[in-house]
C-alpha cells in the first residue's frame, strides 16, 4: 500500500501547465489523506481563480495518483481557500522560481 509520502511523492511528477515547476513545491497541494485502505483523497488549488486549467490538472493529479500499487480510488477536489500565494511555495519551488525569473 502506498504511504501519504508515496503520494507526495507521486505528485511531485505533476507540473503546472503554465509553470514549469511540480505541484507539491509549488504549494497547490493542500492536502492528502488515504480515506481509508487504497481510498485517497487529495485538495489542490490553482494559482489564480482565472486559471482554465483546474479539469486538467485534477485529472494529471488522478492519472498519477491511480497508478500506485494499492490505490484503488482517488477524490481530487478543487479547493479555493485558503487563496494559493507565493508564501506556499516549498523552498525548492522558490529556488525553482527563482531560477526561472518568476520568483
Amino acid at each position: 500500500m502506498a504511504t501519504v509520502e508515496d503520494l507526495r511523492n507521486a505528485l511531485k511528477e505533476v507540473y503546472d501547465p503554465e509553470i514549469p515547476i511540480n505541484i507539491v513545491d509549488l504549494g497547490l497541494v493542500y492536502g492528502i489523506e488515504e480515506k481509508e485502505p487504497g481510498k485517497v483523497r487529495v485538495e489542490f488549488t490553482l494559482t489564480s481563480p482565472m486559471c482554465p486549467l483546474g479539469d486538467e490538472l485534477a485529472g494529471r493529479i488522478h492519472e498519477s495518483l491511480a497508478r500506485l500499487g494499492g490505490v484503488t480510488e482517488v477524490e481530487v477536489r478543487l479547493v479555493w481557500e485558503p487563496i494559493w500565494t507565493k508564501e506556499k511555495m516549498t523552498d525548492d519551488g522558490r529556488l525553482q522560481a527563482s531560477m526561472l525569473g518568476i520568483g
